[in-house]
């Protein structure tokens, strides 16, 4: 339980940390230091430089090694632990009260837990399996772990390692090898270091995350952590309007000042992946970005006076998303529904079946419209995808986790007035399953080019059922569909397009950001 209690104690700071827009972190007239978890979970990390450098033991300051234009070695030491298992997610919990009576009520059953930190609250998890533990043990004790309340029908297997809490760092250098009971830190000549050979400004760290296995961090100015998101978020080519990348880098600034602290408990503040931002550090820069950055220093989007929720996505297919018809969440006022294109805010704007359809190509996944902000910039603008009867049968059978048979409806039961499926329904040999908002594309999933499941691009689209012409008999579904990622807030392409048409990097983020204020922080 010592672990539990660690992670509930700094998810809290963390917690209150969001809830105050970030403000917990820094003093508003100082730039911020943010820290990146750049290696999340490792039992080895290098720590390099191309020039001189200096590794020294974060706690004590000491210096332990100097070298020029190398790498060194940080592992766990042979006497830690490790430990890799499955276990069963069980749900994530912002509630206090909640979490707590489920680990009561899952321990006194006599069965393991692990509470991780997550976004502002906690993942709950049970049970421990080794990696070559059969699938249908597996699914056995997760059956029964719905059966007694512990779990819900959307559970799922995560392999997840831990090692023992006694763990140490082993330092390795040409010659120099020593244990370090603590993190340790490297900074260049340059101010530029190496994690995993890949390129960083800063300072790179190497600790102990949540789990006791190694973690590599990159500490940094938040401006200068931006100069590698935005050319990642946006690529400046070919997305390389100026005011396209200044309205990229203050919703990245205000997504970035928000989650300080976010994932305090693992050691660092933000993932660089999509599960936060995408972060190429600075390999990834470019002078079109790093411009943008510097000529929005500072400036936040904010709704009465707090920051806001700066979510943001790839392509609208033409209508952005209220958040509360992606997410299970109360409106936002400044996250509602907007037209992408010239053409006003009529809801008769909004992608029809027929619209999809009568698509000048939508093989190619391109095409012009005009007024359209993002059909010249997007080919996720215009999509389709085919599944024959076996794959959306091994689909949906994967996702719900039993052989549903043969599929014989897929009905979008409503509909956001932005055009997306708020609820669908899969009516199947073996029983009518259903699925709702965001999820839907993680239910819906299309075969991509190696033959394996990708998550659908979107829930804006159209089902229409395949008829084999000869024998008139069912032989898949068809999805025509628009846009890529949730379409809740900035949509990118779409901010590209204004641009060019242009539109201030202001008038971008106030199109996409309802009611919002551009404010100056430091």
């Amino acid at each position: 339980m010592r672990k539990v209690c660690l992670i509930f104690f700094t998810s809290l700071v963390a917690f209150a940390s969001i809830l105050t827009g970030g403000s917990m972190s820094f003093a508003e007239t100082e730039t911020p230091m943010i820290r990146i978890g750049v290696v999340p979970t490792a039992e080895s990390v290098r720590l390099g430089s191309a020039d001189d450098f200096t590794i020294t033991n974060k706690e004590t300051g000491e210096v332990l090694f100097s070298g020029e234009a190398g790498e060194v070695v940080v592992e766990l030491s042979s006497t830690a632990a490790i430990e890799t298992n499955y276990r069963l997610q069980t749900s994530w919990t912002t509630s206090v009260p909640y979490m707590q009576d489920w680990l009561n009520r899952a321990e006194s059953a006599g069965y393991e837990t692990y509470v991780e930190d997550y976004n502002g609250g906690w993942r709950l998890l049970i049970g421990k399996f080794p990696q070559d533990a059969p699938w249908g043990e597996r699914e056995a004790f997760r059956q029964q772990m719905i059966a007694e309340g512990f779990a819900s029908s959307d559970s799922y297997w995560r392999v997840i390692t831990v090692s023992s809490e006694d763990a140490e760092i082993r330092l390795i250098a040409d010659d120099y090898e020593a244990i370090i009971p603590n993190a340790v830190q490297i900074s260049s000549a340059s101010g530029v270091i190496k994690i995993n050979g890949s390129q960083y400004r800063g300072i790179g760290e190497v600790g102990f995350n949540s789990t006791g296995t190694l973690a590599g961090i990159n500490e940094l100015p938040l401006e200068e952590y931006l100069y590698g998101v935005v050319p990642r978020e946006l690529p400046p080519v070919p997305y390389g309007e100026l005011e396209a990348q200044k309205s990229q880098s203050v919703a990245a600034r205000t997504y970035a000042i928000s989650g300080l602290g976010k994932r305090s408990d693992d050691g660092y503040d933000l993932l660089p992946t999509t599960s936060d931002q995408v972060y190429g550090g600075y390999d990834a820069e470019h002078p079109i970005s790093t411009q943008a950055v510097q000529e929005t220093e500072g400036v936040v989007a904010t709704y009465n006076g707090k920051l806001i929720d700066a979510v943001y996505h790839s392509t609208s297919g033409g209508f952005t998303a209220n958040n509360e018809d992606v997410w299970n969440s109360d409106p936002i006022p400044y996250l509602r529904g907007v037209p992408d294109s010239q053409l006003g805010k009529g809801k008769d704007n909004v992608p029809s079946l027929e619209v999809f359809k009568n698509h000048a190509n939508p093989k190619s996944l391109r095409a012009q419209r005009k007024g359209d902000f993002e059909a010249d910039w997007s080919k996720y603008h215009r999509w389709y995808f085919e599944w024959t009867k076996e794959e959306i049968s091994d689909v949906l059978s994967e996702y719900y986790s039993t052989d549903v048979g043969e599929v014989y409806e897929i009905n979008v039961l409503e509909r956001a007035n932005s055009g997306r499926a708020l609820e669908i329904e899969f009516v199947t040999e073996n029983g009518t399953f259903y699925e709702y908002k965001d999820r839907i594309r993680w239910a819906l999933k299309y075969i991509n080019a190696d033959g394996g499941q990708s998550v659908l691009l979107s829930t804006l689209f159209y089902l229409e059922p395949v008829v084999d012409k000869k024998t008139k008999q069912l032989s898949g579904f068809k999805a025509y569909g628009g846009g890529w990622g949730h379409g809740v807030g900035l949509a990118q392409t779409g901010a590209m397009g204004m641009a060019v048409k242009g539109h201030t990097y202001d008038e971008i983020l106030k199109h996409y950001y309802q009611g919002i204020t551009l404010e100056e922080r430091y």
